[in-house]
């Protein structure tokens, strides 16, 4: 019985609701009577006045109340049964104030909430085509969900049916090209819109600066923007965060901050966004103190830091080598009930490991397994690359095993810090073991992998099983860096095979010996190049040619390339050996000229050399330096040479 009565009383409530005057009525009597409904018994109250409100074009409240529904029937029923059953009950009120446009309302509604199955089912059986805002909607949901296939597909199904794109539309097509990174089509599309009459919006602008931001075309960009600014409407604060975004990631820092003044002086507020874009930019640059400053003044705009912000600046801090601080902006976040999350803690372990603190890092590990917060693969790879500089295997291995029982699958990142571990322990046999494991898993080897057995194969003295691994990295199509081609040529210096090394090296650098190396491998880390020449000039001076290692070391310095003082003692002893006194004090008048003062490994070069030539006066004049620092040189072999240090104040002796 008290079933049958709340059914004549949610009927009841229906036909009231239908025969008000007007959609506030009818609201003020749904929300009346709210406390007695139950979506899970009756939705015919609730279907009414959805009706009523999309009949009146209320559509966001229509809108907020249908959204209300699918939680609340989602939250108890099978996945697409809510769907069904508010698409039936607004179906089946067949009286005047049915209204067609109540599905429009209804696949925004899915659509907004990422249901885009139940929004396409709710088109697909609708018998009157949606409004064009709803068409929108689901074009847009597709893409949020990175459906791009399906999104054009439906387009071109919706073309088909006279569907007329509206600004909206291209906006939300172009918005795809930019998830693609398709800049002709977006281009064309944009053509198209202008070319049919229909003026862009300033969302419109937005999406073409932000894909060609993407693509570092930062001057159609500047020019896209200045189209705006000639427009009728101003850039939002969107446009200003896109296109400060693209200037950072090309850092060019001045120029961002000149757009940010200009969004300022445009009365724009600007919001967390902003700041982020802000201090992750200047971070990334190393300008940590200003990055600090602009988190600061956040809150004189009414803007507090998020996780995202805080990370930033972690992360800044830990790349300069501060973790300290990194670790207290971690310490005043969680004070502040912002708690860390995965990426928060990735980083202060990395960082943590990169400064040789990798027990710190490990209790880290703990403590976000205690916190709730699942480690990733990039969690466990730092640790992992943590207790392989470190040289300990065993803990190494611990923390993978880790990483297998808390359902991480190891990655090539995984295999590659290991097999790279093992190589620099010397222990060969288990790297090729990871290798081999590797493959079997079928992950493909990196360049990463295989110039880690290749050093290791060189470092060993096994030359053949290093080319050999460097012929089978260029048959898969990986292209070796130069820490690849830095192993195999100083593998080869140190195997005495130097003129294989330097035809090898000759090969592999285009254009010769010059500053062309860098420009070959896009313009990777200086330190192996560097190995590349030091390996190549120490090996030729041994074997007496020094003509040639002064070549290369003449082209090393024409490179741009860092010369130090090690590769200084290299040459000064080459051409002691050679007895090339002139080139000695050009070497050691152009060291200055480079910055690089004598220092007491240096000294000792040149009194060795003025010994070993009969210049005793000479030799003489260097032990007395020498000795005036504390060290007394002549007469000791190299194995007792001090370790290459620069001493400022120590006094060049010709």
């Amino acid at each position: 019985m008290a079933s049958s009565s709340s059914s004549s009383s949610s009927h009841h409530l229906t036909k009231d609701i239908l025969n008000t005057q007007n959609p506030h009525q009818a609201l003020k009597l749904f929300n009346s009577n709210a406390n007695l409904l139950n979506p899970l018994k009756n939705l015919e109250p609730y279907s009414a006045i959805i009706h009523v409100m999309a009949r009146a074009k209320l559509y966001e409240d229509a809108r907020c109340l249908i959204k209300y529904l699918i939680k609340a029937l989602h939250s108890s029923l099978e996945p697409h049964r809510a769907c069904h059953l508010i698409f039936n009950a607004l179906n089946r009120l067949q009286t005047s104030k049915f209204t067609p446009n109540v599905f429009g309302s209804l696949i925004i509604a899915f659509s907004q909430m990422g249901l885009i199955e139940d929004a396409l089912w709710v088109y697909r059986n609708i018998k009157t085509f949606p409004q064009m805002q709803a068409c929108n909607a689901l074009l847009d949901g597709l893409i949020k969900l990175g459906r791009f296939d399906s999104m054009w597909n439906l387009y071109k199904e919706l073309l088909s049916q006279g569907f007329l794109p509206n600004v909206v539309t291209y906006g939300v097509l172009i918005n795809c090209c930019c998830c693609q990174g398709d800049v002709l089509k977006a281009h064309n599309l944009f053509y198209e819109l202008l070319m049919k009459g229909i003026p862009p919006n300033v969302v419109v602008y937005t999406t073409v600066i932000k894909l060609l931001c993407n693509e570092g075309k930062m001057l159609e960009a500047e020019r896209m923007f200045r189209l705006i600014k000639e427009g009728y409407f101003l850039p939002n604060l969107y446009t200003y965060n896109v296109l400060m975004n693209g200037y950072f990631k090309m850092d060019r820092v001045e120029r961002a901050f000149e757009i940010y003044r200009m969004m300022i002086s445009d009365r724009l507020g600007p919001n967390i966004v902003t700041f982020g874009i802000l201090i992750d930019g200047l971070c990334k640059v190393g300008e940590l103190t200003v990055a600090r400053s602009y988190f600061v003044c956040m809150v004189k705009y009414g803007v507090f830091p998020n996780i995202f912000v805080y990370n930033c600046l972690i992360d800044g801090y830990c790349r300069a080598g501060n973790v300290s601080e990194a670790v207290e902006l971690s310490s005043e976040m969680e004070k502040l009930e912002i708690l860390p999350d995965v990426i928060t803690y990735s980083i202060l372990i990395k960082g943590l490991c990169t400064v040789g603190k990798v027990e710190e890092g490990s209790f880290l590990l703990q403590k976000m397994n205690k916190d709730g917060v699942l480690a990733n693969s990039v969690t466990y790879n730092s640790l992992i690359d943590g207790y392989c500089k470190v040289g300990n295997m065993e803990k190494a291995l611990e923390i993978c095993s880790q990483m297998n029982e808390n359902g991480v699958e190891p990655n090539v990142i995984t295999f590659s810090t290991l097999i790279d571990g093992y190589c620099k322990t010397g222990n060969m046999e288990a790297a090729v073991g990871f290798y081999s494991e590797m493959v079997i898993k079928g992950l493909v080897p990196d360049v990463v992998a295989y110039t880690a057995l290749i050093n290791g194969y060189c470092k060993n003295g096994n030359i053949k099983e290093a080319f050999r691994l460097h012929k089978e990295m260029l048959e898969s199509g990986l292209m070796p860096n130069v820490f690849t081609l830095s192993s195999l040529i100083d593998g080869l210096c140190k195997d005495g095979r130097v003129s294989e090394a330097f035809s090898f090296f000759l090969e592999k650098s285009k254009a010769g010996i010059g500053g062309t190396v860098t420009d070959e491998f896009d313009g990777l880390f200086c330190s192996p190049n560097h190995v590349m020449y030091t390996s190549l000039i120490q090996a030729m001076c041994k074997e007496g040619q020094v003509f040639e290692a002064s070549k290369i070391f003449s082209d090393l310095r024409c490179s741009g390339l860092m010369v130090d003082a090690p590769l200084y003692i290299v040459m000064l002893k080459g051409h002691f050996q050679a007895k090339h006194m002139i080139d000695v004090m050009m070497l050691l008048a152009d060291m200055i000229k480079m910055g690089i003062m004598p220092s007491i490994a240096i000294d000792a070069v040149i009194a060795r050399g003025y010994q070993e030539i009969g210049d005793l006066r000479s030799a003489l004049r260097c032990s007395e330096d020498l000795a005036v620092q504390g060290l007394g040189i002549l007469n000791q072999g190299d194995e007792n040479e001090p370790n290459y240090t620069v001493k400022e104040d120590s006094k060049i002796c010709l």
